[in-house]
């Protein structure tokens, strides 16, 4: 008796997990649905939106609060592309720094100083306001002085890739590709210009959009040489050698340029810092023995 009673508990037990397990994992059960919402499925959690996101949402007032005319907006954006800054919301960011540059230079000085000097608070707030502008110029040089130094390996490429055979936009291509880790805003912009290539703007344009993207002389001259050639039916291979003849003079000429400056640059180091050192090291001895000798 008690062997069959303890048969019939285990049956019911596992009877019952059984009908548990299959209602629980069954795909149209609402006992298995609202199990799941209950225990192992936690919902969703709604993300929040990144840190850069956060920034812009918050610069996107200050942005708003200095509005600018058409020709101003373009002009800065372009800057901006010769920055390598090619989306929409980098203007609204970039705006939206100088504004709130400003809005805290004006602050501060009416925070230390109040309004008692109107000339300290006009001029800190102009500082505030154009000191993001002065970052843009130099990161726009630094970048140009980048590509300066890439092009004239990149000719050389080039050169090596029509003479083998291939076309003029399939060798930038190519030269763009070899180039990413070596000189990547050069590069990008090889990669830009196919996709213009693709898209079905012409040549011309297309190398002219590579000159405004950039704003280097010499990528002026490359994209004149081009376009001359394509007009009168030269030969690419032979401009480019040229072009990459003269450039490489070019950038030795500036290179000996920066070396004749040299000489002038160190001039005003060798006054401030060194030149006193050397007056108080020879004069110094001499000026305290006459002064002992004049007060004995």
């Amino acid at each position: 008796m008690a062997i069959v009673l303890a048969i019939l508990i285990f049956l019911t037990i596992a009877g019952a997990l059984f009908a548990f397990g299959a209602a629980a994992y069954a795909p149209s059960s609402i006992l298995g649905s609202r199990l799941r919402s209950l225990a192992w499925q936690r919902p969703q959690v709604q993300e929040k939106p990144a840190i850069r996101e956060r920034i812009e949402q918050a610069l996107d007032p200050f942005s708003k609060a200095l509005p600018l005319s058409a020709d101003d907006s373009n002009r800065t954006r372009s800057w901006l592309i010769q920055a390598g800054y090619r989306e929409s919301r980098h203007l609204t960011v970039y705006q939206g720094i100088r504004v709130l540059f400003a809005a805290l230079g004006f602050v501060s000085v009416l925070a230390f100083s109040g309004l008692k000097s109107p000339p300290l608070l006009i001029g800190v707030t102009g500082l505030g306001f154009f000191i993001p502008r002065f970052f843009l110029k130099r990161t726009i040089n630094a970048r140009q002085t980048r590509i300066r130094i890439a092009m004239p390996d990149a000719l050389d490429l080039t050169v090596i890739c029509v003479e083998a055979g291939l076309a003029l936009d399939q060798a930038m291509m190519r030269v763009g590709e070899d180039l990413r880790h070596a000189h990547p805003d050069l590069a990008n912009e090889f990669y830009l210009m196919n996709l213009e290539l693709r898209a079905g703007k012409p040549r011309a344009e297309a190398l002219r959009n590579l000159y405004n993207r950039t704003g280097v002389d010499d990528i002026k001259a490359l994209v004149t040489t081009l376009v001359q050639t394509d007009r009168f039916g030269t030969s690419v291979a032979q401009a480019l050698r040229v072009h990459s003849d003269s450039l490489r003079t070019e950038r030795r000429q500036r290179a000996e340029e920066q070396a004749a400056k040299t000489t002038i640059k160190m001039i005003p180091p060798l006054v401030v810092f060194v030149l006193p050192s050397i007056i108080i090291v020879t004069l110094g001895p001499a000026i305290i023995s006459l002064y002992r000798t004049l007060t004995m």
